[in-house]
């Protein structure tokens, strides 16, 4: 986790009424909020395949990966969703619902994943990719997958379909630790 240098004004205290220590101004009393990251992404399928990006910057640079990424500021998390799809795969998505929230707590990340779909197969590697290319269920790069948030929704995408829910998909008690 980074840590968030602050002007020599502000120090680290518990403000009254809270119960957390925080980047409090010592001119005006502003306190400074840190909080998780809210990653974006999508599930994006074009018939039976599903859309892979291979990874072209750090972390985790050659391996394959969902399209994905940090929100930014005034984007909804779909709209966020769609704009990684272009940005690493020059993909035009429809964004269709939720698939999945996580939480990898170590690195204070949110991950809202949606399902999504391509209407014909036109995508190329943008800036963060080196490749893209449409995966068949059984040719997935499973040993090659960038996260384990990767692999969570890949197999939470499979279960929805197999079983015709849109319920989303929240943390395993086997993953709460991730």
């Amino acid at each position: 986790m980074s840590t968030i240098i602050y002007p020599n004004n502000f120090s680290q205290e518990i403000p009254e009424g809270d119960d957390h220590t925080r980047a409090v101004c010592g001119d005006c009393g502003f306190i400074a909020y840190e909080n998780p990251k809210i990653i974006a992404g999508s599930v994006v399928a074009y018939n039976d395949q599903i859309l892979l990006c291979r990874r072209a910057i750090e972390p985790r640079k050659g391996f394959w990966t969902i399209p994905a990424g940090f929100m930014e500021l005034g984007e909804t998390p779909a709209e966020g969703a769609a704009r990684e799809a272009w940005e690493e795969a020059r993909a035009k998505i429809k964004v269709h619902d939720l698939l999945a929230i996580y939480t990898v707590k170590r690195i204070s990340q949110v991950h809202m994943m949606y399902r999504a779909s391509l209407d014909e197969p036109v995508f190329e590697p943008g800036p963060e990719s080196l490749e893209v290319k449409l995966f068949s269920w059984d040719d997935i790069p499973w040993d090659e997958l960038a996260f384990p948030s990767v692999h969570w929704a890949l197999t939470h995408y499979k279960e929805s379909m197999d079983q015709n829910t849109i319920a989303p998909h929240t943390n395993p008690e086997k993953w709460k630790d991730v």
